[in-house]
């Protein structure tokens, strides 16, 4: 569980580097969101087939 919510803590850390710094995503949010979703799902399936 903390490795979850060291990854969540990172993520809102860059987030707010990259809004600070005005950057742009490299990928469109929509494309992002569905890559996150699928490395989530694929963590998931892989915890629950060991």
């Amino acid at each position: 569980m903390t490795s979850y919510l060291q990854a969540l803590a990172a993520g809102l850390l860059v987030g707010a580097v990259y809004a600070l710094l005005r950057v742009r995503s490299p990928a469109p949010p929509l494309s992002g969101l569905i890559g996150l979703a699928g490395m989530l799902l694929g963590h998931a399936l892989m915890g629950a087939l060991r």
